[in-house]
């Protein structure tokens, strides 16, 4: 679903559907998520970035990120991040999951709270592998 700057000024990312074609649900409150920080992974055309999946992060997984040159885990006060933690749920980006699943560290996804324009990168199929079940 491709939403105008026009329509994205005047109704926001609210429409955006998860991968399922259903309403995204919530990916993360604490530490707060999303593209637009509002707990989702919704997403417009100024997200350069596709922050569209809703992942469970892990030590392995943060790890990866810091050395691919994109630290999540250390805090940034002045952006009032938090910094991430194992088992803490973020909206990744796309390229960034795809990257670590090429690397055999891909963590675990949301498959509710993740944006359908993830299956332009990535089959259903994948995905459901990775789908997040909780124990």
């Amino acid at each position: 679903m491709v939403i105008s700057h026009q329509q994205s000024i005047q109704s926001g990312p609210m429409k955006n559907k998860n991968i399922f074609g259903e309403p995204l649900v919530e990916c993360s409150a604490k530490p707060k998520t999303g593209y637009f920080r509002d707990g989702c992974c919704n997403t417009d055309e100024t997200d350069r970035g596709e922050h569209t999946v809703c992942i469970v992060a892990t030590e392995e997984f943060l790890a990866f990120s810091i050395l691919a040159g994109n630290d999540l885990s250390t805090p940034i006060p002045e952006y009032s991040f938090p910094g991430i933690k194992p088992g803490d749920r973020w909206c990744l980006c796309a390229q960034r999951w795809l990257e670590a699943y090429e690397n055999n560290c891909a963590p675990q996804i949301i498959p509710e709270a993740t944006n359908e324009t993830l299956l332009s990168h990535v089959s259903m199929e994948i995905i459901l592998k990775y789908a997040y079940r909780d124990k």
